[in-house]
């Protein structure tokens, strides 16, 4: 499944390029996407009392930057990441170029961030490529500006 989506690459790839000491250098794509793939039970049991911790931030910019990442390897439009969250787990995602909202996503109880499967994150995330690319494929001005 790795192998066959750009979108779980990019995902391997923004957490490899975050790895200051190299520890996830010989790790295999499947052991690193692990964490993302949380079942709905095992997410009802995490509390979301208490402040987003570093390892679960850094799992969402992660997503969010790969989807970036995708959009603009396939548009050539450059895309910045910004992700916002209060420290009860609300807030947002944005993925913009030059002056233009590719993806605007609300977060919710970030404490518990994951998918039910690899398939469903594979999904989630080629949508949200899709809608950014379609934008930026639409308003190219707006992306220069």
């Amino acid at each position: 499944m790795i192998d066959s989506s750009l979108f779980l690459k990019a995902i391997v790839q923004q957490i490899r390029a975050n790895d200051a000491y190299g520890t996830y250098r010989n790790w295999a794509d499947e052991i690193l996407l692990k964490p993302y793939i949380i079942p709905k039970k095992k997410r009802r049991k995490i509390p979301v009392e208490g402040d987003v911790d570093p390892i679960t931030m850094a799992r969402i910019m992660a997503f969010y930057r790969a989807i970036a990442a995708c959009i603009e390897q396939e548009t050539g439009q450059l895309s910045q990441v910004v992700v916002d969250l209060s420290h009860e787990g609300f807030g947002w995602a944005l993925i913009f170029s030059g002056r233009l909202i590719l993806v605007s996503k609300t977060l919710r109880d970030a404490q518990r961030f994951g998918f039910d499967s690899l398939e469903k994150l594979n999904t989630e995330g080629e949508k949200l490529v899709q809608k950014g690319i379609d934008l930026a494929q639409r308003f190219p001005a707006v992306c220069n500006l």
